[in-house]
């Protein structure tokens, strides 16, 4: 899963080196904020891997060890995730 994360990350980095050339070479607005949306799915990509992730193992465990307070945190995660 690690690998896979680092893989997407570098990915997005690379578009967002790429938004910022577009910008500096004045490409024409709708291509860079369709570059900006395709960034922007690709991160929200990656939040739901890890946030899966987060609640298969993280969770369980806090759970298994009778720590409550993990729902209440993981919800407060998913609403910021979904703004």
């Amino acid at each position: 899963m690690k690998a896979n994360l680092m893989t997407r990350l570098n990915r997005i980095e690379g578009q967002v080196r790429g938004v910022k050339g577009m910008i500096e070479k004045d490409t024409y607005c709708d291509d860079v904020l369709n570059q900006i949306a395709a960034i922007q799915s690709a991160l929200g990509s990656v939040g739901k891997l890890l946030l899966e992730g987060h609640m298969r193992s993280c969770v369980i465990e806090r759970i298994q060890e009778g720590e409550s307070a993990v729902i209440d945190e993981l919800l407060v995660t998913i609403n910021k995730l979904m703004k």
